[in-house]
């Protein structure tokens, strides 16, 4: 039976010289998964490559004299954090990293688990059947982890319960989580995961509602970001007490825009917000504009605008006298007389503007936005010319009547 973060459920037997062993049979840990760690740039990707391929070239019997050998533990933890997967969740299998590292000699197993980074992502759920096992694995593959912070990933499916008791001794370390609903109707309390600094909500299944509706009734008094861009939530439900006033980076899916308006309110210390997918972007009326003192980058996505040229009143509705970027990326004409009764209310040092999907803007609109304000540093989009825009129709007609 397993007892310590030092047993052998992911080693069968290790030999010293480096020779490859057959891994055992971990079937407790099959259907897990691990969060992936944050990216790297392509120039980085081609050196975890080449790392990755002389790992893989040491791990035949034939490459007992390689000189990776004799490399410093330093470098060797090092290289081991890249020879982790690289899909979305890692998957603890025997033969995957950081599992498989234990298995090729006994001084990679002593290193791979005194490193611990490499134990300090994880994705947990609920099986009935094998529900010790899973725990056994669990709690030997988080102990490795020592004082790291932990980014867990949660399919919320079963009775949760014993999954809580398990990862009590962790909830002081886990600073990044992921809740995945899947046909789950209970909410999963997160109000007392005082060192949770971003939390992520997603869904797989139609009967989640109660069950986030709960989970977010009361967020923890630490929790700075919130990604809920793959869940449909009515935000109406909300109140000023949920702890969402201490939100500072949100990006969401919205029905209505009346939502965002109550987003603003009930955030007031946003700093980033990310908007995708409004469902029913009907025209706000509003007596006046929100005013946000102290968010900076405003990014939405999908449809928000109407047919006309004054849209839905989107900015009409706002203030925004901080806003540094706003990228906004959408179906529809650009309301660019709305844009700029905007920017001269809200005065604001925008210095970078998107847009994108259907929407272009004319060379004249573009010299106008860079004489409303002398902080913009970039225009990326489309932008059309008069000349361009006779081209185009001259272009159609020609092919309509040839």
């Amino acid at each position: 039976m397993l007892t310590s973060s030092d047993s052998n459920f992911d080693s069968p037997s290790v030999s010293t010289t480096g020779e490859q062993q057959k891994p055992m049979n971990a079937t407790l840990c099959e259907d897990s998964g691990l969060e992936t760690r944050k990216g790297v740039s392509c120039r980085q990707r081609q050196s975890v490559d080449e790392r990755a391929n002389i790992i893989q070239s040491n791990m035949s019997p034939r490459g007992n004299s390689s000189a990776i050998c004799r490399l410093p533990t330093e470098i060797l933890s090092q290289i081991f954090m890249f020879c982790l997967p690289r899909d979305q969740h890692l998957s603890p299998k025997p033969g995957l990293a950081p599992l498989l590292l234990t298995t090729i000699s006994r001084q990679w197993r002593e290193i791979a688990i005194g490193f611990p980074k490499l134990w300090c992502m994880l994705q947990l759920q609920v099986d009935r059947a094998d529900w010790q096992q899973r725990a056994l694995c669990y709690n030997t593959w988080l102990k490795r982890s020592r004082g790291c912070p932990l980014s867990l990933r949660i399919v919320c499916r079963g009775d949760l319960s014993e999954l809580r008791n398990m990862l009590q001794p962790y909830i002081v370390k886990i600073s990044s989580l992921t809740l995945e609903f899947s046909h789950f109707d209970k909410p999963f309390m997160v109000d007392d995961f005082h060192a949770l600094k971003e939390l992520t909500i997603l869904t797989s299944g139609f009967d989640f509602t109660r069950a986030i509706d709960k989970s977010l009734s009361k967020l923890p008094v630490n929790l700075h970001r919130l990604d809920m861009t793959r869940v449909l939530f009515n935000h109406k439900q909300l109140v000023p007490d949920s702890a969402w006033d201490r939100l500072t980076d949100v990006k969401i899916k919205i029905y209505e825009l009346d939502e965002f308006l109550r987003l603003l309110r009930l955030c007031p210390n946003l700093s980033s917000l990310s908007i995708c997918d409004i469902m029913n972007p009907i025209k706000i009326e509003t007596p006046g504009p929100v005013t946000h003192a102290s968010l900076q980058n405003l990014h939405m996505y999908g449809s928000v605008l109407g047919d006309d040229d004054v849209g839905v009143g989107l900015f009409n509705a706002i203030t925004l006298p901080n806003l540094r970027l706003l990228d906004f990326r959408q179906k529809g004409p650009w309301p660019h007389g709305e844009f700029k009764a905007f920017v001269m209310r809200s005065k604001c040092p925008l210095e970078s503007l998107i847009f994108g999907m259907e929407m272009s803007l004319t060379d004249q609109q573009q010299e106008e936005c860079t004489s409303l304000l002398p902080s913009l540093k970039r225009v990326a989009g489309k932008t059309y010319s008069r000349d361009s825009i006779n081209r185009v129709f001259k272009s159609a007609y020609r092919q309509f009547f040839s």
